[in-house]
């Protein structure tokens, strides 16, 4: 969702879908061993919360061994496969966000500070970076601010759904911000981290990789994501959370989506909207 939008805006039109497929599936090995390993670290808290009973480990499905195993295999195999056939920087980035993702978020804030997603979400904000190393080898602007997206948006999108599982997160002596500050103020950074994301992602705009349509996409989908926000801050209820979560998924896609539209219509047009 995040990845593929980055190499069209780095190509200025469609890379090769060989390319594409093989940096798709890197991340994606890449990112399973990142969440396998956190599963394997995580065990003891994910047999507390009712949201994570039925992960393999819990169930004994497959021995903490054997898990471990699986997640560093895949892990080499993602970086082997983006090192070989997409660029070094690209197999690199990826590798640094499952370090990232496992000694800072896993091993060492995720149980100690409310800010753990604010800080760890850096992990998931990675795959811009790898899409546009995977075809340029370096890492632009744009990428850059495609970063910071995903970076400002994951704790508007994440509180959301631990203001819903909160009890578990207390239960299990996770410090996530609904357990620690409680519902106001977490819709209040909820609502915050959402104005900075929507405000972040007109600033694609300065980098000239994207036009007109971007920018009409970004103010209808900026607009609805804040609406969530604001109705979530009056309304703080599990419904009105959940509810927020579900679109914040939904306009990541369709930003990152209107990135695509107007590669495609500076194309079709010849000249930049």
């Amino acid at each position: 969702m995040t990845t593929v939008p980055a190499m069209v805006l780095a190509q200025r039109g469609l890379p090769s879908l060989w390319l594409m497929a093989v940096t798709v599936l890197g991340g994606a090995l890449t990112a399973g061993g990142a969440n396998a390993i956190n599963c394997y670290i995580d065990r003891d808290i994910d047999a507390v919360m009712q949201r994570t009973r039925s992960r393999p480990l819990v169930r004994r499905a497959v021995t903490p061994a054997r898990a471990l195993a699986f997640a560093l295999l895949l892990e080499a195999a993602g970086v082997l496969l983006l090192a070989l056939f997409a660029t070094p920087l690209a197999a690199a980035l990826a590798l640094s966000a499952t370090l990232f993702y496992v000694f800072v978020y896993t091993l060492w804030l995720k149980r100690r500070s409310a800010q753990n997603i604010v800080i760890g979400g850096a992990a998931g904000a990675v795959p811009p970076l790898v899409g546009w190393a995977a075809v340029t080898g370096e890492v632009g602007w744009p990428a850059v601010v495609m970063f910071a997206i995903v970076f400002f948006w994951t704790p508007a999108h994440f509180w959301a759904l631990a203001l819903k599982y909160r009890d578990d997160y207390a239960r299990a002596g996770v410090p996530m911000g609904p357990v620690v500050w409680g519902t106001a103020r977490t819709t209040r950074g909820i609502l915050a981290y959402t104005l900075i994301t929507v405000a972040v992602a007109f600033a694609l705009l300065l980098t000239g990789a994207v036009g007109l349509v971007y920018a009409l996409a970004a103010a209808a989908c900026g607009a609805l994501f804040v609406r969530y926000a604001l109705r979530l801050r009056r309304q703080a209820t599990s419904g009105a959370a959940m509810r927020l979560f579900a679109y914040s998924i939904v306009y990541l896609f369709l930003l990152f989506a209107a990135m695509v539209a107007d590669q495609a219509a500076r194309s079709l047009g010849g000249v930049a909207l």
